[in-house]
């Protein structure tokens, strides 16, 4: 038995790739079986990219973002195909994501076993099973959020930031989706403080998520009345005020958009103002909605379970690898940078922009029994 417990610890990296591949053509089947999906923001690239082709990709002269780019090239090469050649796009997407997904673990020093045991996960992903089949920019999204965590790591076991690699993918983020501003401040942020020590203890990493989460709200509330009272007669900000952008969204109470159901009372004083974006904050990661299905909602609870249990654990067993403890705490920064960012912007509908985090977050679970496992000298 102890022999047999040994040969699973010492699992072969090749085993791994393999259910990669296993996994990617269940996902991929699901999705060509499904087809592709249009939403309104896929009519509106599809919009743009028409008029990017009228200007014969002239660049500087147009608005530029990489899924419009995308949208337009299939369009010129395969007409009216491009939609299905799009979603073979984001599945090589997927792909790459989750060999980089492993790669990341295994050059931290996660045994191959865990990451054999994790991959599951992915499979069983809402997110994963919904959003690459639109015509989107989210698989182009998720795939280099998690891109440069890989280079982040990679950085943390080199002890040396490979920079222009890290600043050429934040600089395709930002031409991806603007929103990812929240990304790159987390990334810049988290190079700034690597180098001291006092942020690799776990209990103080969470001290300072804390502090976060109820600082944000306070901050967010401040600026609100700032914008309102001191900008809003500026003709370039008065989209500011309409009931379609964070401003006018507050005003209404909105919490999630589109779901009246969690919507509060119009706000009449500041402490109404921090609580709704305390709930905006929140509900950025709130795993059930009614109107979801009911295995929806489970694989939902179950893989922020798996993620609150991570926290636990890391809170626990880490301060044992400088390495992990690093990526741990960037993982944990970057989906509370987002968290913050879209809560004073917009919480979708579908929770859409909480999809390019779900894969770094995946990785905590791994990452949290490795740490158990070289506690006790396992």
């Amino acid at each position: 038995m102890k022999e047999f417990v040994f040969k699973i610890f010492r699992l072969k990296q090749k085993y791994v790739y393999l259910l990669i591949i296993f996994i990617f053509f269940i996902i991929a089947y699901y999705h060509l079986s499904s087809g592709f999906h249009m939403s309104s923001d896929s009519n509106k690239f599809s919009r743009l990219a028409d008029n990017l082709i009228r200007f014969n990709f002239g660049l500087y002269d147009f608005f530029f973002i990489i899924p419009v780019f995308l949208i337009a090239l299939c369009k010129i090469l395969f007409a009216d195909n491009w939609q299905h050649i799009f979603l073979l796009l984001n599945l090589i997407l997927v792909f790459f994501s989750m060999m980089i997904f492993a790669k990341t673990l295994l050059i931290i020093g996660v045994r191959s076993f865990l990451i054999f045991i994790t991959l599951p996960l992915i499979l069983i992903s809402v997110d994963v099973l919904t959003w690459p089949r639109y015509i989107l920019s989210d698989m182009n999204y998720a795939f280099l959020v998690i891109l440069i965590t890989y280079f982040m790591a990679k950085g943390f076991v080199e002890k040396k930031f490979n920079y222009l690699l890290i600043f050429l993918t934040l600089f395709l983020l930002l031409i991806t989706r603007p929103a990812s501003i929240s990304v790159i401040f987390a990334i810049v942020f988290f190079i700034t403080i690597s180098k001291y020590s006092f942020f690799l203890n776990p209990r103080m990493i969470l001290l300072f998520i804390i502090t976060l989460f109820i600082s944000v709200p306070l901050i967010f509330g401040i600026l609100y009345y700032f914008i309102k009272f001191q900008y809003i007669e500026i003709t370039q900000l008065e989209w500011l005020s309409t009931s379609l952008y964070p401003i006018g969204m507050v005003e209404v109470g909105m919490i999630i958009h589109d779901r009246p159901e969690t919507w509060l009372d119009a706000p009449s004083n500041y402490k109404d103002v921090v609580r709704i974006y305390f709930l905006r904050l929140v509900n950025f990661f709130n795993p059930y909605t009614a109107a979801f299905s009911k295995t929806h909602n489970i694989l939902n609870i179950l893989q922020m379970f798996l993620i609150f249990i991570s926290i636990s654990i890391w809170s626990f067993f880490g301060g044992n690898s400088r390495i992990q403890d690093k990526i741990f705490s960037l993982i944990l920064i970057l989906s509370i940078s987002v968290a913050a960012f879209h809560s004073f912007i917009l919480i979708d509908y579908d929770w859409r922009y909480r999809f390019p985090i779900i894969l770094p977050l995946l990785m905590l679970f791994p990452i949290s029994i490795e740490m158990i496992l070289k506690k006790y000298k396992l």
